[in-house]
């Protein structure tokens, strides 16, 4: 039996990096709990209003943040606020697939062209890594606006 997953990064703003990655990965933030948010409306400035008024602490209220995979396929992201910097290389990172199905040139001028999007979105490129067939298609390893690496493939 599989089991359901959440993907957890600790961040020191985790609305920042939250809305860093619901730009990367077409997810979106959910509404707060019992509140049905009409069309167009903001979650974020849901959550504000939601906290204010259950009494959390203006200062706590960017301690955690959440996105969702809007068609309910991939997995539940969480962002948690953490005292400590990133001090090494993840141990565990995410792939994020940019390219499914090209190969050669093809393959890389699209990796390029999501690099330079996430890119204008805080991220930063690390290294390229070019096709070896036929065990390495290509990709590119990047780092969020905290520093959490990631490889675009």
């Amino acid at each position: 039996m599989s089991r359901e997953f959440q993907v957890t990064f600790d961040a020191h703003d985790p609305r920042a990096v939250s809305i860093f990655w619901r730009e990367v990965l077409g997810y979106i933030h959910p509404g707060p709990p019992g509140i049905d948010l009409p069309p167009g409306a903001d979650p974020l400035a849901a959550w504000d209003d939601f906290l204010a008024r259950i009494g959390v602490p203006e200062q706590e209220r960017n301690s955690r943040s959440a996105i969702e995979d809007p068609d309910g396929r991939g997995p539940r992201v969480f962002f948690q606020r953490v005292p400590e910097d990133k001090v090494v290389k993840n141990r565990v990172h995410l792939d994020v697939r940019a390219a499914p199905g090209l190969r050669g040139d093809e393959r890389m001028a699209a990796l390029e062209s999501e690099c330079e999007r996430l890119i204008a979105l805080g991220a930063k490129r690390i290294q390229r890594y070019e096709p070896v067939p036929p065990m390495d298609a290509g990709h590119i390893v990047m780092a969020d606006p905290e520093g959490n690496e990631f490889c675009l493939d």
